[in-house]
C-alpha cells in the first residue's frame, strides 16, 4: 500500500504528487502543496483526492519529505 492512499499521512502544506483524472491513463503526476484533504475517509485505495495551492485536484501518489 503506498504512503498517498492513508489520510493520516496527508496533511495541509506537504509536498505532493497527484495524479489528475485525465492523466490515469498515461500516470503523470503533478507536484504541488495541498491546499485542501478532499477525501472523508482514513484510506482510500486509489489515493486520498486533495486540492492543491494550484487548484488542481487529484489523488495522492507520493509525499515529497
Amino acid at each position: 500500500m503506498s504512503e498517498g492512499t492513508k489520510r493520516s499521512n496527508i496533511h495541509i502544506g506537504a509536498l505532493v504528487e497527484v495524479v489528475q483524472k485525465h492523466h490515469q491513463r498515461t500516470g503523470e503526476l503533478t507536484e504541488g502543496v495541498v491546499r485542501k484533504i478532499l477525501t472523508k475517509s482514513a484510506n482510500h485505495p486509489h489515493g486520498i483526492k486533495v486540492m492543491l495551492e494550484s487548484g488542481i485536484v487529484g489523488r495522492v501518489k507520493n509525499i515529497n519529505r
